[in-house]
C-alpha cells in the first residue's frame, strides 16, 4: 500500500539482511536473488542460501516503492544520482558514446563494476566487457542492490568496485499495465514507456510462470535548443570555438605574397575562399564560427524487452527452474555534417572550379612561377597533359547540403538460463545451473563521406566542350566544386562522395554453475544457537567478442570524420573457478547481543593470465540490541577484458584544451614542437584545431591481472528509543595496484612541454609519444602521424576512500496528533568522497580528482553527493520531495611536480597557464541543489496515477566551454551527465492490476 513508502529503503544504504522488502499491493515480497528453497534465502553479495543470513557489506536498496516514484524509461535513470555511484555513458552523451548505458560504481570505471540479474551475469554489450543497462526490464523490477566495496570473491572477475544486483519479480500472479509519458517543459525530449506484466501460479503452487514485455521511447534534445548549448564557446578564450569546417572552404596552408611572405593569413586562422571575389583571403571569426547544430543534449533511445522466468517443484525437494530475456535497442548519436576535416588532397591547377584569381595566390604560395602557373591552368587533362601540375591544399569544407552525420546503433540481446535446485538433506542445498548469450550489434554511420572519392572527385578539368569531368570516370566520379557557398555542392556530387559505413559487433556468454550450501554439517559455537553456513561451488564462463567492420570502416581516414579507422577485431577467453564461503555466528543473545565472522575464498584460472586468487573476510559485532559494527576486508583480482588485451591499434579523436605549440605565442619552446614533428618554420604559426586531438590506443595481450583491497567499516543504529529510525555509517578505502591504465594526453602533453614537470626542457620519453601533423604541425592528423600514443600497461595504480551515510526515519503522525493524520518518512543517502586518486605509470603524476575536473580527470567528481526523500503518505494518497546535492567542484590545476598527492590547488595570482589556459569563469562550479516532486494516488485497489516534476526549480547546468572535461562529458559546453542540461520536465504514469 502507498502507506508503506519507502518502507523497503529509497536509495538508502540499508544493513545487509534476509529480509524482504515491502510488497507493493498483494504482491508478494521478492528475495534476493529470486531463489527461495523453502525458509531460505540469498543475499546479494553472498552465495549462501539461510533464512537468518546477514552479511558484513553494506549494501544499498532502491525498492519498488522508488522505482515507482522514478518512472524511469531505463535502468541508466535509476542509477544515475546514486552517490556512490559516479555517472557514467547515458542519455547525456553524444559524441564519444556507444549507444549504451552503464553504470560506475566509486568513479573506479564501468568494466570494474559487475551487473547481474537476480545473481546471475548478463551478456555483455561490446569487446570491453561491459553490460548495457539499457538490455534490464524495467517492468519486472522487485528492487535493485548495490553492493560497494567489493565482491570479487562471491561474484568473480569486474566486481572490483562492487556489484549491482537487478531483482524481478518472483511468483507474480495476475495482470499487471503500466504506462507513462514525459516531456520537458521547452516542450521536447518526450519519453513514453508501456509494460505488460502476467504471471500465474501452476499446480496449487508448485510453480510460477511470469512474463513482462516492455517498450520505451525517448526523443532527442538538441544542443541548439538550450541556452547553454546553442553555440560551442571556447574555455580558452570564452568566445565561440572556430570550426575546422566551414563554407565556403577553408584552407589551413599557408598563402604567401610578396607583402606577406610567411603567407595568408597573417591571424593563424587559416585563408578562407570568398566567391564574391573568387580568391582567398584571410579568415575571419565571423568566417570560423559554428554551431552545435545536429549535435545531442539527450539521444534518442527505442527499446523493447522481454523477460521470462518459470519453476516448477517435480517433487517436494527439488526444483527445475529456466529463465529467457530479449532486448532489442535502437539509439542514435548525430554531430553535425561531415566535410573534408583539413585532410591533404593534390589539386590541379585546372581544376574547373578555379578561378584565376584563386589559382595565381596558389601557385605564389607553392612557389610556382607565373609562366609555369599559366600553362598548368591550360592543361586539358591529366598528368600526361602538356603542363599539368598540382598543388598540396588543406580545405575544410563542410558538406552542409549533406546534412547531418548519424551514428546509429541497433542492438539485439537474447540470453537463456536452465537449473535445477533442491534439498540434499534438511539442511544442505544444491543448484546447478548454465546459461547462454548473445549481444549483436549493427553500427550504421550515416552521411559520413568518402575521403578518397573526395581525392579523386577534386582530381578534375573542363573537357572540350567545357564540361568539369574527372580524370578517372570508371566509377561514375562526379567532380566536386568546394570551391564555392552553400548550394554549391550539388546532389550528384553528394551521391558520388557519400558514404556510409557498418561496423557489426557480437559477443557471446556461457556460463556454467554448480554450488551446495547450508549448514556445516551441524557445527555452531558453543555461544550461538544458529551453526555455520557455507557455501562451496565451481564455475566456468567462456566470453568471447568481435568487431567486423566493413572495408571503408578498417581503412584510416576513409570515412570522413571518424579520426579513427575501425579494425576487425576478435578475442576470447575462458575461465574456471572454485569458490568458498563461511558465515560463522559466534555469539547470539549471550553476554552480547551478537558477533559474526565472514570469510570467502575463489581460485581462478584463466586462459589468457593464469592463476589468481581472491578472498575476503570480515565481521560484525551487535554488542547491545539496536547497535552493531561491522567491517569487512576484501582483496579483489581482475583480469583484462577483450578489449584491453586484443584491440587491434586505432586512431581517435579526443579533447585539447589548448595545444602549447599552437597559436602566435605558444607556450612550449620551438625546440620541443620541432622534435614531437611540428614541420620547420611551422613555429609561431600552428593552428588551433577546434578543441581536437588525434589519440592512438591499442590492447596489450601481455597484460596480467590487477589487484585490489578494500576496507568497508561501519555500523548499523537502531536504537529502540526512537522507533522508526534507522542509520548506517560506512568507511570505505580502495587501493587498486598493478592498475591496468593508459597515460592520459594530459600526463603525456604536460610531461613533454610543462616547465613544471620537465625543467630542463629537453626531449623525454614523454616527448617520444607525440607525433604532428607534418604539414601543419597541429595534433590532428589525417593518417600518418599517431597524434599522441596512449599505451596500456599494468604500470598504473588508483585509491579513493570516503564515507556513505545513510539515514531513515518514518513515523506515524498519529502518535504526535492523534486521529489518522497520515505518515511521514525520510530517507537520506549521502556520500562524502574524501579522496580519489590515480597515476598511471609511475613515471606520471599523481592525479588528485576529488572535487575537480578536466580533461584528465575528466567528468567532475564531487566531494559532497546526497539525497534526501521527504514523503507523506495518508491511506491511497503520497506526496513525496526528492532532494539532491552536490557540492562545489573546481577545475584541476597542473601539478607543480610528478608524485605530489593530493595536488594543492593554487593561490589566487597563479597564471593562466596552471589552468592550461582554461579562463577563470570556466575553473568553478557552485554547488548545485536539485529538486523533484511527486504525487502518488490510488484511484482503487486496481488502479493508481503518479506525477513527477523532476528540476522543479528549472536550475540551468553551469557554463564551461567546450574543452574542459573530455570529448564524452563535455558535452555542449557543460556536463549534462552531472547537471541537468534538459530542465524542468513533467511525468505522468499509470498503472493497472488484475
Amino acid at each position: 500500500m502507498i502507506s508503506s513508502l519507502l518502507l523497503g529503503g529509497s536509495l538508502f544504504a540499508a544493513p545487509a539482511m534476509a529480509q524482504p522488502l515491502a510488497a507493493q499491493a498483494d504482491e508478494p515480497a521478492a528475495t534476493d536473488p529470486a531463489e527461495d528453497e523453502g525458509e531460505g534465502i540469498v543475499v546479494t553479495g553472498s552465495r549462501i542460501v539461510r533464512a537468518d543470513l546477514e552479511t558484513s557489506s553494506p549494501v544499498n536498496v532502491i525498492g519498488a516503492e522508488e522505482i515507482a516514484f522514478r518512472q524511469p524509461n531505463s535502468t541508466e535513470e535509476l542509477l544515475r544520482d546514486l552517490p556512490s555511484a559516479r555517472p557514467s555513458l547515458g542519455s547525456q552523451v553524444n559524441n564519444g558514446g556507444n549507444g549504451s548505458a552503464t553504470v560506475d560504481l566509486r568513479g573506479l570505471g564501468a568494466n570494474r563494476t559487475l551487473v547481474i540479474l537476480d545473481g546471475r551475469r548478463v551478456t555483455p554489450f561490446g569487446l570491453d566487457g561491459i553490460v548495457n543497462l539499457n538490455v534490464v526490464p524495467v517492468a519486472l523490477l522487485e528492487r535493485v542492490d548495490v553492493v560497494t566495496g567489493g565482491a570479487s570473491s562471491v561474484y568473480g572477475a569486474d566486481a572490483v568496485a562492487g556489484v549491482v544486483n537487478f531483482i524481478t519479480k518472483r511468483d507474480f500472479s495476475g495482470l499487471a499495465l503500466n504506462a507513462n509519458y514525459g516531456i520537458a517543459e521547452e516542450g521536447d525530449g518526450a519519453r513514453w514507456r508501456a509494460d505488460v506484466l502476467m504471471g500465474a501460479n501452476l499446480d496449487d503452487g508448485r510453480g510460477n510462470a511470469v512474463l513482462g514485455i516492455s517498450y520505451s521511447k525517448r526523443d532527442a534534445v538538441l544542443a541548439t535548443s538550450r541556452d547553454v548549448s546553442a553555440v560551442p564557446i571556447s574555455s580558452t578564450t570564452g568566445l565561440p570555438s572556430a570550426s575546422t569546417l566551414t563554407v565556403p572552404s577553408l584552407f589551413r596552408s599557408l598563402l604567401k605574397s610578396a607583402s606577406n611572405p610567411n603567407g595568408l593569413p597573417t591571424n593563424g586562422s587559416g585563408a578562407i575562399y570568398d566567391p564574391s571575389i573568387g580568391m582567398f583571403r584571410a579568415a575571419t571569426a565571423a568566417d570560423v564560427a559554428t554551431t552545435n547544430e545536429g549535435n545531442y543534449m539527450q539521444t534518442p533511445l527505442e527499446s523493447i524487452n522481454a523477460y521470462a522466468s518459470a519453476r516448477y517443484e517435480v517433487t517436494d525437494n527439488i526444483e527445475f527452474y529456466a529463465s529467457a530475456m530479449f532486448s532489442r535497442n535502437t539509439t542514435q548519436l548525430a554531430l553535425n555534417s561531415t566535410g573534408t576535416f583539413s585532410n591533404t588532397y593534390a589539386l590541379p591547377l585546372n581544376n574547373p572550379y578555379l578561378t584565376d584569381a584563386a589559382r595565381s595566390q596558389l601557385c605564389a604560395a607553392a612557389g610556382i612561377s607565373v609562366a609555369n602557373c599559366a600553362a598548368a591552368a591550360s592543361a586539358t587533362g591529366g598528368p600526361s597533359s602538356a603542363g599539368y601540375r598540382t598543388v598540396t591544399i588543406m580545405p575544410s569544407r563542410r558538406f552542409s547540403e549533406y546534412g547531418y552525420r548519424y551514428n546509429t546503433n541497433e542492438s539485439t540481446m537474447f540470453q537463456v538460463q536452465g537449473g535445477v535446485r533442491g534439498d540434499i538433506t534438511s539442511t544442505l542445498k544444491f543448484d546447478l545451473s548454465a546459461q547462454y548469450g548473445e549481444t549483436s550489434q549493427n553500427q550504421l554511420r550515416e552521411n559520413w563521406g568518402s575521403n578518397s572519392r573526395v581525392a579523386q572527385a577534386l582530381l578534375a578539368y573542363r573537357n572540350a566542350s567545357g564540361t568539369p569531368v574527372c580524370q578517372d570516370t570508371s566509377n561514375g566520379c562526379v567532380p566536386l566544386n568546394i570551391f564555392g557557398g552553400l548550394g554549391t555542392i550539388t546532389p550528384e556530387m553528394l551521391g558520388f562522395v557519400g558514404l556510409d559505413s557498418l561496423v557489426r559487433r557480437l559477443t557471446t556468454l556461457t556460463v556454467v554453475t554448480g554450488s551446495i550450501s547450508g549448514d556445516l554439517f551441524g557445527a555452531a559455537s558453543p555461544f550461538a544457537s544458529n551453526p555455520i553456513a557455507f557455501a562451496i561451488g565451481a564455475e566456468y564462463r567462456d566470453n568471447t567478442a568481435k568487431a567486423t567492420p566493413d572495408m571503408p570502416a578498417q581503412i584510416q581516414g576513409e570515412v570522413l570524420g571518424t579520426g579513427a579507422r575501425t579494425p576487425p577485431d576478435f578475442g576470447q577467453y575462458d575461465v574456471k573457478e572454485v569458490f568458498g564461503e563461511l558465515i560463522a555466528p559466534l555469539v547470539e543473545d549471550s553476554f552480547i547481543k551478537s558477533a559474526t565472522l565472514e570469510a570467502g575464498i575463489r581460485l581462478s584460472d584463466y586462459s589468457t593470465t593464469g592463476s589468481s586468487v581472491t578472498w575476503k573476510v570480515g565481521g560484525a559485532l551487535e554488542p547491545v540490541d539496536g547497535f552493531k559494527l561491522r567491517a569487512m576486508y576484501q582483496v579483489a583480482v581482475r583480469s583484462p577484458n577483450i578489449q584491453e588485451l586484443y584491440q587491434s591499434p586505432v586512431r581517435a579523436l579526443g579533447s585539447l584544451t589548448v595545444d602549447p605549440c599552437a597559436g602566435a605565442s605558444p607556450s612550449a619552446p620551438s625546440s620541443l614542437c620541432y622534435a614531437t614533428g611540428a614541420p620547420a618554420g611551422s613555429y609561431g604559426s600552428i593552428p588551433a584545431t577546434s578543441g581536437q586531438i588525434t589519440l592512438s590506443t591499442q590492447g596489450n595481450p601481455n597484460l596480467d591481472v590487477e589487484r585490489a583491497r578494500t576496507w568497508t567499516v561501519g555500523g548499523v543504529f537502531t536504537p529502540r528509543f526512537l522507533p522508526g529510525f534507522s542509520a548506517t555509517v560506512d568507511w570505505f578505502r580502495i587501493r587498486i595496484s598493478d592498475l591496468i591504465s593508459s597515460v592520459t594526453q594530459d600526463d603525456v602533453l604536460n610531461g613533454c612541454y610543462s616547465t613544471a614537470l620537465n625543467p630542463a626542457q629537453t626531449p623525454n620519453a614523454f616527448c617520444a609519444l607525440i607525433e604532428r601533423n607534418p604539414v601543419t604541425g597541429t595534433l590532428l592528423t589525417d593518417g600518418g602521424a599517431a597524434g599522441v600514443a596512449i599505451s596500456s600497461s599494468n604500470l598504473g595504480r588508483m585509491g579513493t576512500a570516503g564515507v556513505d551515510l545513510g539515514l531513515r526515519y518514518n513515523f506515524d503522525l498519529a502518535d504526535v496528533f492523534g486521529g489518522d493524520p497520515g505518515n511521514l518518512s525520510f530517507a537520506f543517502n549521502g556520500t562524502w568522497l574524501d579522496y580519489y586518486w590515480t597515476q598511471a605509470t609511475p613515471n606520471t603524476i599523481t592525479r588528485e580528482c576529488s572535487g575537480r575536473y578536466s580533461t584528465g580527470c575528466t567528468l567532475a567528481r564531487p566531494t559532497w553527493r546526497w539525497n534526501l526523500r521527504s514523503t507523506y503518505a495518508k491511506g491511497p494518497f503520497a506526496l513525496s520531495l526528492m532532494w539532491s546535492h552536490l557540492s562545489a567542484v573546481d577545475f584541476e590545476p597542473i601539478a607543480p611536480a610528478a608524485g605530489t598527492v593530493p595536488l594543492t590547488t593554487p593561490q589566487a595570482g597563479s597564471t593562466a597557464a596552471t589552468y592550461n589556459g582554461v579562463l577563470p569563469q570556466f575553473r568553478h562550479v557552485g554547488a548545485y541543489d536539485y529538486f523533484d516532486v511527486n504525487l502518488d494516488f490510488d484511484v482503487s485497489e486496481q488502479f493508481g496515477i503518479t506525477l513527477l516534476v523532476e528540476n522543479l526549480f528549472d536550475k540551468q547546468p553551469p557554463q564551461l566551454g567546450s574543452s574542459v572535461a573530455g570529448t564524452a562529458h563535455n558535452n555542449g559546453n557543460t556536463m549534462p551527465m552531472l547537471y541537468d542540461a534538459i530542465g524542468r520536465s513533467y511525468t505522468v504514469s499509470a498503472r493497472l492490476k488484475f
